[in-house]
């Protein structure tokens, strides 16, 4: 099979490192790719928005599968251009991917379909939206409504912090429209995780939980970023908090997306609260999440390419999964998620035993890899539990610890 796969980032290239194990695959194309990706795949000069280029290059070179990666392209109706080819994707179409492309949506959608999660209001004038914040209080969650590369979410702690959220977002326009509405939800106490499963219209298919660490710094301080690192499975997450996720959560959405005519293929990711009134959903994404897929994929025991096509096909996937856990660390370009510099040299960091290195902001120039992104790469360790794979991914970490362009934190798979 040739496949194409549409995107940039960390969660591309381990998406395309597991599909290369499938003895079906013959050739991988990515579109863009990365510094780390043409090591894996032919990375193709076409962005992930040029739709009609993308579809273009899997027509002329005769793609049997594509697979998309970021929310972007899926927003604006990827799936659709290439259906309406007869060309085949794992993705949704941008009606059914309006449930990450906008929280407003999503909310509704939730309150609409019986889904737990938490109180809410959404706003397009800033006064009012300052009005309800001095009602409500703190802490309070104001979300960007539309799509702001994961850093549209600020958990104000004081109405002060809540009050210049309203004035980043809606006044200044700091995600460029994306937070002309904004959402403001209650706030959640607990603690949070993710579940991310393969759907096809009603059938879901869950995959084992995750935990994002989405603070810049140790100890969950600073502010909120796109992650900066992930392990999996979670210990406090049993078999029957992620059973009542699947039955609540992701098998109501995918049923309601049905209802609405919104039919769902690929893949439906819960950001999730466990709170002490149950589990209760703090976002949904319509694409593998990043840096989730990191540690999720390489426990995967089947082959990607043949889960895809059962699932495509409403069939069971059977998944398998190593008796493992996996730990993620993120190296981040110093200043992330704010002001950064690009393109600097990145040391040579072979991955060890029982490691990897995921590259996400990243591209090759004549005098060697350098930087390309906030989020610069992801290196992972595997082992039997939680506390050999933390040791196996910081063990490769040491070539950044006297870095003054790149840090990375030091507790990720500690604060459980």
């Amino acid at each position: 099979m040739k496949i194409l796969v549409v995107g940039r980032g960390g969660r591309e290239h381990s998406v395309i490192m597991q599909l290369e194990k499938s003895e079906r695959v013959e050739k991988i194309y990515a579109a863009p790719g990365n510094g780390g990706i043409q090591n894996h795949a032919e990375c193709i000069a076409i962005d992930e928005m040029d739709i009609a280029g993308l579809v273009a290059f899997a027509e002329e070179n005769k793609i049997d599968l594509t697979i998309v990666g970021p929310e972007n392209p899926l927003n604006a109706g990827i799936a659709n251009a290439f259906q309406e080819k007869g060309l085949k994707i794992f993705a949704p179409t941008k009606e059914a991917a309006l449930l990450e492309g906008s929280k407003d949506f999503a909310k509704q959608f939730m309150i609409n379909h019986g889904i737990p999660t938490a109180a809410y209001a959404s706003f397009t004038e800033a006064d009012e939206a300052k009005a309800y914040i001095e009602e409500q209080g703190a802490p309070i969650v104001i979300k960007a409504d539309g799509l702001a590369e994961g850093k549209g979410v600020i958990v104000a702690e004081t109405k002060d912090q809540a009050l210049h959220a309203i004035d980043t977002l809606m006044v200044e326009d700091a995600f460029s429209g994306a937070g002309r509405k904004v959402v403001i939800e209650e706030f959640l106490d607990g603690r949070e995780f993710s579940l991310i499963a393969f759907v096809h219209e009603n059938k879901v298919f869950p995959m084992i939980s995750a935990r994002d660490h989405k603070r810049a710094y140790d100890n969950d301080e600073g502010p909120n970023t796109g992650g900066m690192g992930v392990f999996a499975p979670v210990p406090d997450i049993t078999p029957e908090i992620e059973a009542y996720a699947t039955k609540e959560v992701l098998q109501k959405a995918a049923d309601g997306l049905m209802k609405e005519g919104r039919n769902f293929t690929g893949i439906l990711y819960a950001g999730l609260m466990q709170t002490d009134a149950g589990t209760k959903v703090i976002e949904f994404n319509t694409r593998f999440g990043d840096p989730e897929t990191q540690v999720v994929l390489p426990l995967l025991e089947n082959d990607l390419i043949q889960v895809i096509e059962d699932v495509m096909a409403g069939e069971d996937p059977q998944l398998v999964w190593k008796d493992a856990a996996c730990v993620g660390v993120v190296v981040a370009s110093k200043g992330y998620p704010n002001t950064y510099e690009k393109d600097v040299a990145l040391p040579e960091n072979e991955a060890g035993e029982n490691a990897f290195v995921i590259q996400a902001g990243t591209k090759q120039t004549d005098s060697g890899l350098v930087s390309n992104g906030g989020r610069v790469l992801l290196v992972g360790g595997l082992g039997s539990d939680l506390t050999a794979a933390r040791k196996a991914a910081y063990d490769n970490l040491t070539v950044y610890d006297d870095s003054d362009a790149f840090f990375y934190r030091t507790d990720i798979g500690i604060n459980q």
